[in-house]
């Protein structure tokens, strides 16, 4: 069995999923940052598949960026500009090729917090 990857937001403040909310992922090697899949969350605030499948899984580090200012402002929580979060990089790391690895974000519009779920 090969691992994937999923993501799950989640808004704290409104104690809701955060629907459409823009989620890319990146591929790092060095300095060098790999454009692999850019989804939205669906209206549990998760993507509709996972975002690395098994087919592109592999052992390395990774960087998930999610487009917290659009759905904050969208959501009405925007606030004065410029935003205490827009984009909220997530950098992690994959050492197991045969897990699941999942990275939910907790978020408000002046706060977040992340952790390795299942």
């Amino acid at each position: 069995m090969s691992g994937y990857l999923t993501t799950h937001v989640l808004d704290t403040a409104r104690g809701c999923p955060a629907a459409g909310l823009q989620v890319t992922l990146y591929r790092l090697k060095g300095e060098a940052r790999e454009k692999l899949a850019v989804m939205r969350t669906n209206s549990d605030g998760r993507t509709d598949q996972p975002i690395l499948p098994a087919e592109g899984f592999e052992v390395g580090t990774y960087e998930l960026l999610f487009e917290a200012g659009e759905y904050l402002r969208e959501s009405g929580q925007g606030g004065p500009e410029p935003l205490f979060l827009d984009q909220v990089p997530i950098r992690f790391g994959i050492s197991d090729a045969q897990a699941h690895y999942h990275v939910p974000l907790l978020l408000s519009a002046f706060g977040m917090s992340t952790y390795r779920g299942s």
